[in-house]
């Protein structure tokens, strides 16, 4: 099967992106999935383009330079799940790569469609207890967070004999690397903040942010947050946390459990869209927790108007940052250079389309060279630590280890924290990463 003749080579307009109809009877039948993935697997196969980002692009053509046909025709339907297996929706094929995404009229969406297909093997039962646990973030973290139950866990999970065990009974990764877990979180440290600034209006900023404290931050690495509140008080930005929150929903969503996914944004979006209501921004130090309020939510629910207002009012922090500067209200009293900085930009940073904020701010800092490094680390949060994916996330992480070697920086990190310790783990130094807010900390001298 050849793809089919067009007049266009590929857009000259900007992406968009249709709603995701998931509420559908066809979103979950099986004849039109497997049409839809033949259809599109055949127009990848011409292209080709998008062959060194993820591991699923080289497992698609690798099955059609293996058939009998040398087409998409001649690859067995079953091994389609190999492809979707080693997807974990990082969109960069389609922000980046693909010239045939919407408005041309092939109309491929990629990520989606292998969204589509995970969400139709959910609903078969078709999904690992390991993943399911991988997944559950809330749960997990609430067990682990237990302060004698965190010091054992974090404990086990650095000794090689009990690793080995995981991962034959589990199928976590023994190499994998895994976060630690603090009882102490986030949400307990800065639960009792209360600011001196009034908040300040500037350009489309009110001046006064609520941090979604995600998962991650708040049981895995609260010093991140804790080093958020003190670089945007400095700037005289009152900081708030929402009265409640559960997982943003995007490790459901990359499992395919959409009823989950709905669950979640059913607790979180009325509890931010009435912190919009009373005049705060929102932010989170996870961009993955940023883009699934920015992206994933709107195109699930494009009628919600509570999505919507949630969607309008969330920023990546360090966008906030920058639009802050544009109105001359940033701090730029730095105190410590930071010198080279190799840094990574995340997937779900990226594909936000808001440039390189990250990368701006930090070049603010006097005696301060940023290497940005804009590839894949392909950590995805859970992907990396899977047995039977760790060996492709090294191999994708690969050139990040080695710009970041070759880049003899005095500091290295990710916007995506995960990211940045799957890179400290390629590189095999001990030295650690260091998220771009704790650097901008530090070159506060705070």
């Amino acid at each position: 099967m050849s793809a089919p003749t067009s007049t266009r080579e590929g857009n000259l307009e900007a992406p968009t992106r249709h709603p995701l109809d998931w509420k559908s009877a066809d979103f979950y039948n099986e004849e039109s999935l497997f049409k839809e993935m033949e259809r599109v697997f055949d127009i990848c196969h011409g292209c080709r383009r998008c062959v060194s980002l993820c591991q699923s692009f080289p497992t698609l053509f690798d099955l059609v330079d293996e058939s009998d046909t040398f087409e998409v025709d001649g690859v067995k339907k079953e091994d389609y799940w190999q492809v979707v297996d080693h997807c974990y929706l990082c969109d960069l094929c389609y922000m980046t790569k693909c010239p045939y995404v919407p408005p041309h009229e092939w109309n491929l969406d990629f990520p989606h469609l292998m969204l589509r297909a995970k969400a139709y093997k959910y609903q078969q039962g078709d999904v690992k207890t390991r993943d399911r646990i991988l997944t559950s973030t809330d749960a997990v973290g609430n067990l682990a967070g237990i302060p004698v139950v965190s010091q054992v866990v974090n404990a086990v999970n650095k000794l090689k004999p009990t690793r080995k065990i995981l991962e034959a009974v589990l199928g976590v990764h023994a190499d994998a690397k895994l976060p630690e877990y603090h009882s102490n979180t986030l949400r307990k440290r800065i639960g009792a903040h209360t600011s001196s600034h009034q908040a300040e209006p500037a350009g489309v900023t009110n001046g006064k942010v609520a941090l979604f404290t995600t998962c991650y931050m708040n049981r895995n690495e609260p010093t991140v947050g804790e080093d958020f509140v003190v670089v945007f008080e400095h700037n005289g930005i009152p900081v708030t946390t929402p009265s409640q929150e559960k997982c943003c929903g995007m490790p459901k969503l990359e499992l395919g459990d959409l009823e989950s996914v709905q669950k979640a944004k059913e607790f979180n979006i009325p509890i931010l869209a009435k912190l919009v209501d009373d005049g705060w921004d929102l932010t989170a130090l996870i961009p993955s927790c940023v883009l699934m309020f920015k992206q994933e939510l709107p195109l699930m629910y494009p009628d919600d108007a509570d999505v919507k207002k949630v969607k309008e009012a969330f920023y990546d922090p360090f966008e906030y940052l920058m639009l802050r500067h544009k109105e001359g209200k940033l701090n730029t009293d730095f105190k410590q250079p930071l010198g080279k900085v190799a840094y990574h930009a995340a997937c779900h940073q990226r594909v936000q389309n808001i440039g390189p904020k990250t990368r701006e701010t930090l070049s603010l800092i006097p005696d301060t060279e940023v290497e940005i490094i804009e590839r894949c680390s392909g950590h995805d949060g859970t992907y990396a630590v899977k047995k039977e994916f760790h060996e492709s996330s090294m191999k994708i992480v690969k050139p990040v280890v080695s710009r970041v070697k070759n880049a003899n920086a005095d500091h290295y990190g990710s916007d995506c924290a995960m990211a940045g310790h799957h890179i400290e783990n390629g590189l095999g130094e001990g030295r650690p990463s260091e998220h771009p807010i704790t650097l901008l900390r530090k070159a506060y001298g705070l």
